[in-house]
């Protein structure tokens, strides 16, 4: 190009780099604030290990794996070229290839070098992926358990399978894209042409080019042949149409053709090498072909004729074996092995006094349901509009007056939509930023209105929980980040505790806590600045020398965040332990590798009524879990704490290896926290799924289907959306047992039927040495005891209760009646139905749910009445034999007049619009009568007066 020409030429303004190196030094700052601010987060909760730990991997598999596919391009290209014909115009068929080649020649290295660097650099992306893969085959522990087809250990499926399938196809991939790299630079060198494909192995210039070609395909037939081998092992993990794991066509079929066509693989590999020493294509063509024409004969054709011609024919006979390996597999990966079945002949007639055995459980039926209370809750429990209480609520056990006692609790949360002031950053970042208190209600008593019994409440917290600190920095609604802390001396901001009446000023507070990262740092200010994209944290005069932020302060996302190789429980529940208010979470290793178990998609083991599964679950594919983790997030200070609890769990040992000192020894759980720990609802439900079918160890039943049990749908919340009925916490007496015991208990019915077939029970008591017991009553088939759909229906549609209900169910009626949760207890050598139902006026904006009766049901015995104890003397003839406990309370709460009880004038209120809706209900039973009697005047009259009691009644309410 000419002087002139260069000087004509555009150049490139400075305004184009500029922009390129602003962009780059943004992309930095992002990278390195989010690593940064990454590591702080971790370091404040003293998992650094959990992130220094990955960071390495993930680095080393980056480098590793982008380095390796780097090298192979490059250096494959590279050969490529240097075995180009010396004469540059040699073999090329026209005018393109010679400028190609030209440009090759000129900047050879770039051209083989940049395109090389983009695939190692994807690459090693990929491998990122596979972090948590690579460390539990790193730090792999035996299960001391093999599988009975290859006699492996299953340790091997569960760490290193996944690990060696990844290497040998990434490694395939390499060969296969340095392979075509190098194909492409012969076609632009002339070592390869038109007329060198047409005369293989004849022209001399080509000779070096065959080889290399040889070479590469007879690695990548080497690795084939290494990936049938993993896929003829992989068969353990591989779903059938019966299961997980290896079937009849398998064993007979697939397993031996996985060993033919992978020595096929590897002749082809010396096939491919002879041809490097000799070039002649003839001998790998031929064995490729027979390669192909074999997997297309033996690996599809072959196993199908063999399922459908021998197996289909004989299925039951031929999969027998199998199907017992799978038994036996899929019960110990779920833990269901042990599970004790009894049958169980349950009475259904009833007897004075058939209850006194069961005494002591009596008193324990819960009759709050955590999941209609919680407007109860709001109504006398949020102080201010900006407290919140959950949908649905927790159970928990406390011990009061020296007894275990089923309580229901929440803690008072904020919810922020409903400050007045506005959701300012302000208000957001430094003013609204915690709750404050655990409420608890008895879970077996009400108050004579209906109300629940607190015995702790009120701001600030009072009643019988051990004193502890009130204030709820991470909680389950605290999915934003704020910024607390102050120099000594400074004036707080953050709200404390709403004012108590006119005059009165909030109190205000400042953090104290060692939670969070501090942020007095510059750099660490303009970190998280760039991390959330909030100037503000810059500008604000609030955040100060002694700031820090807290974050990431869901409790479950927390322990997801600390230790990702754990699958976290759907349900978390507050508890007061040690003088601080603690989150409880149950956490599980899981896999889907476990051979010959078969697989659950956890999502839908997991939901019911009651609960919805994480969206990040979803498609969650599991085949072995433990609860081998027991989770502990401080509500205050956002501690994390995960204590070991089945110290025998392989995959626990293998991360316990990978993150030393992470997890907390057993031993080490503290009494307080123990009376609180639980069987994990999720775990149950999982168990009670796979008992559905593998309660069987007989191959032929499991074949036939004869034998089923069906988790019913929710009669009461989910018989429309065919949701399941959740498992319930109740303290039980087992039958022939002496003493109750705290349980996670469910029902199950036959497949398609609705009466009830089994009741299960775990002992849910981590104190108890029979902790985790699953035990269950097969009910005789001679008798059909109703299932809950069916009492449902029997309660609903019984004339007692639909007489005890009309003033509320009447239309045009100021309130409601709801049916709480059915509950199912093993009493009287039969099973009991017992079932709250609230009511709720609808004539005021501030009506909450009230518990108005207690419906038991005994076979076909009903009885309804305001106590339980009332309920149970019904059915059993007048006397059930054993006393309730109940004490109808009055309406008091706890704590002062202002913030947690409810004044004499209210309770007056409460107790005066209960005795006008009796009289109201008085009324209706009249109007009914009159109408029967064809008596319009007399039905008019009593009518008018029932509405003018309702009217009253709502009235009363309102005051």
């Amino acid at each position: 190009m000419s002087d002139e020409a260069i000087q004509d030429a555009p150049r490139r303004g400075p305004l184009l780099w500029t922009v390129v190196i602003v962009g780059l030094l943004v992309l930095l700052a992002v990278i390195a604030s989010r690593v940064a601010t990454d590591y702080l987060w971790f370091r404040s909760i003293d998992f650094a290990t959990v992130f220094t730990t990955r960071l390495a991997a993930q680095i080393g598999l980056l480098v590793g794996f982008g380095a390796l596919l780097f090298a192979v391009v490059f250096f494959s290209a590279r050969i490529a070229y240097r075995l180009r014909p010396k004469v540059r115009r040699a073999n090329l068929d026209s005018e393109f290839l010679v400028q190609l080649r030209d440009v090759l020649d000129e900047r050879s290295g770039l051209l083989m070098a940049v395109p090389a660097a983009l695939l190692g650099v994807l690459g090693g992306l990929s491998a990122l992926g596979m972090t948590e893969i690579f460390l539990a085959w790193w730090n792999r522990t035996p299960f001391g358990r093999s599988d009975p087809y290859f006699g492996l250990d299953a340790g091997f499926y569960v760490f290193t399978l996944p690990w060696l399938q990844f290497v040998v196809g990434y490694l395939m991939f390499a060969f296969i894209a340095g392979g075509i790299f190098a194909l492409g630079v012969h076609f632009m060198t002339g070592s390869l042409n038109s007329v060198a494909l047409r005369r293989v192995g004849n022209s001399p210039v080509s000779v070096g080019a065959q080889r290399q070609l040889s070479l590469m395909l007879g690695i990548v037939m080497l690795l084939i042949g290494a990936n049938t081998l993993l896929d003829r092992v992989a068969l353990s993990v591989s779903d059938n149409t019966l299961f997980t794991g290896v079937n009849y066509a398998d064993a007979t079929a697939r397993m031996p053709i996985g060993l033919i066509l992978a020595a096929i693989c590897f002749i082809c590999a010396a096939a491919c090498f002879f041809n490097v020493w000799r070039v002649r294509w003839s001998v790998p063509g031929a064995s490729i072909a027979l390669l192909i024409v074999s997997t297309l004969l033996l690996s599809m054709l072959y196993p199908f004729l063999i399922q459908s011609f021998v197996v289909a024919p004989d299925e039951p006979d031929k999969e027998r074996d199998y199907i017992s390996s799978n038994i036996e597999a899929t019960r110990f990966a779920f833990g269901i092995d042990k599970v004790e079945i009894e049958d169980y002949e349950a009475t259904t007639t009833v007897s004075a006094g058939q209850l006194r055995a069961d005494a002591e459980a009596l008193p324990a039926i819960r009759l709050i349901d955590p999941t209609i209370v919680p407007r109860t809750f709001e109504q006398l429990q949020q102080v201010r509009g900006y407290y919140t209480f959950p949908s649905t609520l927790d159970v928990d056990r406390y011990v009061i007056d020296g007894r275990s006692t089923d309580s229901v609790v929440a803690v008072r949360e904020l919810d922020l939509g409903s400050v007045e002031s506005g959701d300012t950053w302000n208000n957001r970042r430094t003013v609204y930023t915690h709750g404050y208190g655990m409420v608890a209600a008895y879970g077996n008593q009400r108050q004579a209105n209906g109300e629940p019994v607190f015995f702790s409440g009120g701001i600030p917290t009072t009643g019988l929980l051990p004193e502890h600190e009130p204030r709820i920095y991470f909680g389950e609604r605290t999915d934003y980040y704020v910024i607390v802390g102050a120099p000594q001396g400074q004036d707080p901001v953050e709200l404390d505790t709403p004012s108590g009446g006119e005059g009165r000023t909030e109190s205000l507070y400042t953090y104290t806590g060692s939670g969070g990262v501090p942020i007095g740092n510059y750099l660490t200010r303009a970190a998280y600045a760039i991390r959330y994209g909030d100037i503000n944290m810059m500008l604000s005069d609030r955040v100060n020398a002694e700031s820090r932020i807290l974050d990431n302060r869901v409790p479950v996302d927390r322990v997801k965040a600390a230790a990702p190789w754990l699958t976290i429980d759907s349900d978390p529940f507050p508890s007061v332990v040690d003088g601080k208010i603690v989150w409880i979470i149950d956490a599980y290793t899981t896999t889907q590798n476990y051979p010959n178990s078969t697989r659950q998609d956890w999502t839908t083991a997991i939901s019911d009524s009651r609960t919805s599964a994480d969206s990040l679950l979803i498609g969650q594919q599991v085949n072995y879990v433990r609860n081998s983790v027991k989770a502990v997030v401080d509500a205050y200070d956002g501690t994390v704490t995960l204590y070991e609890w089945d110290s025998e769990d392989p995959i626990l040992k293998t991360w316990e290896k990978a993150y030393p000192g992470v997890v907390t020894p057993k031993d080490e759980i503290p009494a307080s926290l123990l009376s609180h720990l639980r069987y994990p609802q999720d775990l149950f439900k999982s168990q009670r799924e796979m008992l559905g079918r593998y309660h069987t160890t007989s191959a032929q039943t499991w074949y036939s289907q004869s034998d089923i049990w069906q988790v019913p749908n929710d009669p009461v919340n989910g018989s429309e959306s065919g949701t399941k009925e959740p498992p319930y916490f109740l303290t039980i007496r087992w039958p022939n047992d002496e003493d109750p015991h705290f349980a996670n208990t469910t029902v199950f019915v036959p497949k398609d039927r609705e009466n009830l077939s089994v009741y299960m029970a775990v002992n849910a008591d981590a104190t108890s040495k029979d902790y985790g017991r699953m035990r269950v009553l097969k009910l005789s088939d001679s008798e059909q005891i109703a299932g809950p759909g069916q009492t449902y229906n029997f309660i609903s549609t019984n004339p007692t209760v639909a007489e005890k209900l009309l003033p509320f169910n009447r239309s045009g009626s100021s309130a409601t009646a709801i049916y709480g949760n059915l509950l199912t207890l093993p009493v009287g050598g039969g099973l009991m139905y017992v079932q709250p139902i609230y009511t709720q006026t609808t004539a005021t904006t501030g009506a909450y749910p009230a518990l108005r009766f207690i419906v038991v049901r005994f076979g076909e015995e009903l009885g309804i009445g305001e106590t339980l104890q009332e309920a149970l003397d019904q059915v059993f003839e007048g006397d059930a034999g054993a006393d309730t406990g109940e004490d109808m309370a009055g309406s008091t709460g706890t704590g002062d007049d202002t913030d947690t009880g409810t004044s004499d004038d209210e309770s007056g209120d409460k107790s005066r619009a209960r005795q006008l809706l009796d009289e109201a209900e008085a009324y209706f039973v009249k109007a009914d009568e009159a109408l029967k009697a064809s008596d319009l005047a007399a039905y008019q009259e009593a009518m008018t007066n029932a509405e003018e009691k309702v009217a009253e009644a709502a009235k009363a309410l309102d005051n």
